[in-house]
């Protein structure tokens, strides 16, 4: 081996930090991975990229990527990432956390920041559960759905967060799956050059959970999966693009417009004389 050769993605990785802590099965390496050939691809000047996180498996991806990089409180990522939009307009920032953390903790601020256009750009890995703390329930998980604290099947109405993006004001809305690598990367590099606030979910398993509790079989069980029952709808109403247990998986990009940003929107500030 040639220890002079170095790896593609090392100038974005922190290398020291590896290797990653995320369970076998666990599709967060790639979607790590579309993230950083997203940015690699784009051609953005790194030092003025920034990512954020809250709490949860998924908030360990900032840690590992050698841009500027904050892993804030739990539900407080996206108001974070805002004052740092505001503070210096020339960043791009990108929120990369899981559903609990974003929908369920912080679901106020998401909607909020929606419907203000703020110019973020939002990732969300929903694996139906909260992952890291346990494998309880949340916003996300599927009716009928176990977890360790739903062990007789989710009783509640779960949120379709492609449906929430979009009535909140979301300019880009799209769902992939940790299968759909190529897709979800060309669907980062798509928000980075848009303006506004975007949002993209991630469908990925978490195989010693949810994966487990569900009879769904490993990781590599659940890309199968994803195979044979995701369907690919551009365009549609995201009100169609609901999730069931076990059933078929709608992905696409559903909403793509463009509309003034909050900072256009911002009355310029007058001196008085």
């Amino acid at each position: 081996m040639n220890h002079n050769e170095v790896h593609p993605m090392d100038r974005l990785i922190r290398a020291d930090r590896m290797p990653h802590i995320w369970c076998p099965g666990c599709g967060l390496g790639t979607n790590f991975t579309c993230f950083l050939e997203a940015l690699n691809q784009s051609g953005l000047d790194p030092d003025k990229n920034v990512i954020v996180s809250g709490i949860g498996c998924t908030g360990r991806v900032p840690g590992y990527t050698n841009i500027d990089s904050y892993h804030t409180t739990h539900g407080r990522a996206i108001p974070f990432a805002t004052g740092l939009k505001l503070a210096n307009p020339e960043l791009t920032v990108t929120v990369f956390s899981g559903d609990g953390d974003l929908f369920a903790i912080g679901g106020n601020h998401f909607i909020h920041a929606a419907r203000r256009n703020i110019d973020l750009k939002i990732i969300c890995v929903n694996n139906f559960n909260y992952g890291m703390t346990g494998g309880q329930f949340g916003c996300t998980t599927p009716l009928g759905a176990k977890t360790t604290t739903s062990p007789y099947g989710n009783y509640e109405h779960p949120f379709n967060l492609v449906q929430m993006a979009a009535a909140s004001g979301a300019v880009y809305v799209a769902r992939w799956t940790s299968l759909h690598v190529r897709r979800l990367t060309n669907s980062i590099k798509e928000t980075f050059a848009k303006k506004g606030f975007t949002f993209i979910e991630i469908i990925s398993p978490c195989p010693v959970s949810f994966g487990r509790r569900n009879k769904l079989g490993e990781g590599l069980d659940e890309m199968k999966y994803y195979q044979e029952n995701s369907v690919i709808k551009h365009g549609i109403d995201p009100n169609e693009a609901d999730l069931n247990l076990n059933g078929k998986i709608i992905v696409g990009k559903f909403i793509d417009i463009d509309k003034p940003t909050f900072l256009d929107n911002q009355p310029k500030l007058q001196t008085p004389d």
